[in-house]
Order: structure tokens, then C-alpha cells, then sequence
């Protein structure tokens, strides 16, 4: 967790999950697995098992505690709709998320299909709520694109795309109901390129549909000599806010205890899942 993120387009990430599996292209230089497997076998690190998929319930009521609104991207270290990760869990995680209705909350997946299915189904209540922006990764044609059919076939009230890292010229888009637009390059010592047509391409789509476009960075080996200009300027476009106001001091620990009574089926007896919460 880090209520400070040096994400651009978020401020705050929330790690109810931990760990994740390859799924496509994109995943192919991924940062939070570089970052976790340094770590494993450390004894006591948060990453002592290094990128494995753990549920960490610990963090479920971490927003509540938070002093201030917040842009918070979910699971910046994982996947919420990862097969593995119960649907009694995921549905805790949302849940948290319409208590803590101050913050806007970025969920972002590659399982688009599962995300669709449960925003269908067991998450309709969260479908529509106005702080939460469900999103998809794109990286290219082949598996990116067909992730914006399920998010535009999904109930969501805020649609987002993480196009990062682009990987090849997209084409043409249909961004139909699709509310904002992240594009980014790769970063790292690996980093593959990024042609500026192909953000240009991107751009000049959004904008013939009226969709917030966020130029991210450019990425590559040095991603901050590099930097976030395209064509003369930055683009820091999202979709509005409608996150509710910052509860008063009275209503805050009430909600904080709700929270925390959603996250003790998970905690209880620590590090088992009861076969109620996984039911």
C-alpha cells in the first residue's frame, strides 16, 4: 500500500491482493513482479513469497483509515479477478468500496470476461456506483481489444483503459461508453518501443469521441529524462470525479467498524479462509 502514489494517474494504490500470473503480452516485463520476486525468501517481507498470489484481508479496511479523498488504483501489485481469488473476496473488497464512497477507486483487470460476468451478477450493486471506474488493460490488438467488448458489455457506471505498455498501432476503436483513456510506454531495461503514431492515433480517436485522454509517459530505459510531452504538451484528462464528501469525525469510525467487520470472516483464524467468507 502506498497512500502516496508516484503513479500520475492515481494518488493512492490499496493492495487487498498480492501476487498474480502471466495472462498476455503486456504481462511480459511486469513491474510488480520485478518488484515482489527481489524480495522472496526474505524472512518477514511482505514479499517473502515473492509474487504467489496471497489475499492480504489486513488491508481491507486500509481506506477508511485514510485522512483524505483519494484516487486509489486497486491492486496495483495484482489482479482482483484472477481465477484463484474467491468471489466471497472479491465481493468484500466492493463492498469496502461503497462504504468508503469518498474515494474513487480505479479497479483495472486483464480478466475482462470474469469482471463482466460478477459486475453482471454477484457485483451488480457496485456496477453503478458513481466512485468506482472499472477498467481493462490494452496492450495490442490480438488480446486488448477484445477486453473493451466485456467492459462495454459490463454494467459499469465509469469505464476506463489502461492502453500501457502499447505494444503495436491499435487501429481504429470503438471507445463506445468508455469514459477516459491511460496510454503509457514500457519502462525498463527491457522496454519495448513506443511509436508516437500510435498515440497520436489514440489521441486523435479520443478526441473525435469525446473521451479524457491521459498521456502517461513514454517510458523506455529512462522513463523520466523521457518524460510525458506529446506534441508540445501534456495531457492529464480523466473522468470526473463523483466521489461523495469526506465523511465528518462522527460518521468515519462508524463506517471504519463496518469495514472491519466485513474484513474478520477473512482474518479469522488468521491467514485461513473460513468456509463462510469462501462460500
Amino acid at each position: 500500500m502506498a497512500d502516496n502514489s508516484k503513479i500520475e494517474w492515481t494518488d493512492a494504490t490499496w493492495n487487498p491482493v498480492r501476487g498474480c500470473v502471466k495472462l498476455s503480452p503486456g504481462c511480459k516485463h511486469c513491474y510488480a513482479e520485478t518488484f515482489a520476486e527481489r524480495f522472496r525468501g526474505v524472512p518477514g517481507h511482505p514479499y517473502e513469497q515473492g509474487f504467489d498470489l496471497k489475499l492480504i484481508p489486513g488491508k481491507l479496511a486500509e481506506p477508511l483509515r485514510w485522512k483524505a479523498s483519494k484516487r486509489v488504483f486497486v491492486n496495483s501489485m495484482s489482479d482482483l479477478f484472477l481465477d484463484d481469488v474467491p468471489e466471497a473476496y472479491i465481493e468484500t473488497v466492493a463492498r469496502v468500496m461503497a462504504l468508503a464512497d469518498w474515494h474513487t477507486f480505479q479497479v483495472l483487470t486483464k480478466r475482462a470476461e470474469r469482471m463482466r460476468r460478477l459486475l453482471s451478477t454477484r457485483l451488480a450493486f457496485a456496477a453503478r456506483l458513481p466512485n468506482v471506474w472499472w477498467g481493462v488493460s490494452v496492450e495490442d490488438r490480438k488480446y486488448g481489444l477484445p477486453r473493451v467488448k466485456h467492459l462495454q458489455a459490463a454494467p459499469a457506471r465509469v469505464r476506463f483503459l489502461s492502453i500501457e505498455p502499447l505494444l503495436e498501432d491499435l487501429g481504429p476503436v470503438d471507445f463506445t461508453g468508455i469514459d477516459g483513456v491511460i496510454v503509457g510506454g514500457e519502462s525498463g531495461a527491457k522496454a519495448r518501443p513506443l511509436d508516437p503514431e500510435w498515440v497520436r492515433s489514440v489521441r486523435e480517436q479520443c478526441d473525435a469521441a469525446g473521451v479524457a485522454f491521459f498521456f502517461k509517459q513514454w517510458g523506455g530505459k529512462r522513463k523520466a529524462a523521457a518524460g510525458r510531452v506529446l506534441d508540445g504538451r501534456t495531457y492529464d484528462a480523466l473522468p470526473r470525479s463523483t466521489a461523495a464528501p469526506f465523511p465528518d469525525e462522527a460518521r468515519r469510525p462508524r463506517l471504519l467498524d463496518d469495514a472491519e467487520a466485513l474484513a474478520a470472516p477473512w482474518l479469522s483464524p488468521p491467514g485461513v479462509i473460513s468456509a463462510a467468507a469462501s462460500a
